[in-house]
């Protein structure tokens, strides 16, 4: 591919990744108006569901149609809540860390659901991916590597969910882009919507707080920028090979750190820098993997 006619998909990539890297920020601003995380998530998502349905108001009988765009949707509404509601809460550095072993829990679910084999390259991958996750997880104190807060589980969950998400987004790569954006977009509003109601109705999530411009302002101009991260996505997905894709996407993992230590959400200590580093190199080889040979 020509260099040239390589950079504004490449630059289109990059601002996906810098939209979901810095999403903490606005989560945790709307979450100091009283905007939990997860009401918040079922604001923007709706949003875009409703420009969509304008757009394709046909979709939803495809949807409808194929139960692999409904397991779409549970795993994308999944990743979303996990997500969203963790980096509001947590270490944003561990967070997306742990997000991160996608690569993992991709491999393992690419068995039974793809019928790929465990060959020797993505057998370590796993392995870097889980002494990663140890390293990010041992406790100082001693004990088991294991997630210690609300905030480390979503994340771990959030990204077992993705994983489920990209291998079924392969699987259904039949159907068309837009009848998997709609079950990706419903998700995030299903699911999200779902547990906030739940959580509300014990106590556990403040209800929405009454309209203001505050929060009202805020959720329209994430529910923009995420809808315009999607197109980007869309567009430069469709116009590098994938190896080059999931590559350019890593840098979500530093917009995200870079951002959290900046700002005072995360913590750049050595141990999480060095299991972040075997995270970040499984999921390299994982993008890798796919570059075709020369």
């Amino acid at each position: 591919m020509d260099p040239r006619s390589a950079l504004w998909p490449a630059a289109a990539l990059t601002f996906n990744a810098f939209v979901w890297g810095v999403s903490w920020w606005p989560f945790r601003r709307l979450d100091a108006l009283g905007l939990h995380p997860l009401w918040a998530t079922v604001v923007i998502y709706a949003l875009a569901v409703v420009v969509l349905v304008a757009a394709r108001p046909g979709v939803w009988r495809e949807v409808l149609c194929h139960r692999g765009l409904w397991v779409l949707v549970l795993a994308s509404g999944t990743t979303n809540a996990a997500f969203n509601w963790a980096v509001t809460i947590g270490d944003v550095v561990r967070v997306v860390l742990l997000f991160y072993l996608m690569p993992l829990w991709a491999v393992l679910l690419a068995r039974p659901l793809l019928g790929e084999r465990l060959h020797r390259g993505a057998a370590a991958r796993v392995g870097l991916s889980l002494a990663g996750a140890i390293v990010v997880l041992w406790p100082a104190d001693g004990g088991w590597p294991l997630p210690r807060t609300l905030a480390e589980a979503l994340g771990l969950l959030g990204g077992v969910t993705f994983a489920l998400n990209n291998v079924m987004l392969r699987r259904e790569a039949q159907r068309s882009e837009a009848a998997r954006a709609a079950a990706m977009f419903a998700g995030g509003a299903l699911v999200a919507g779902v547990l906030a109601l739940v959580l509300t109705s014990v106590g556990r999530v403040g209800a929405p707080p009454p309209p203001a411009p505050g929060w009202t302002l805020g959720v329209l101009a994430m529910g923009v920028a995420f809808l315009a991260s999607n197109l980007a996505l869309q567009y430069g997905a469709a116009r590098l090979p994938a190896h080059a894709t999931a590559v350019i996407m890593l840098t979500e993992v530093v917009f995200a750190s870079v951002s959290a230590v900046a700002l005072g959400a995360g913590a750049p200590t050595l141990q999480a820098l060095a299991g972040g580093a075997l995270i970040v190199a499984a999921a390299a080889m994982a993008a890798l993997a796919r570059a075709p040979a020369r």
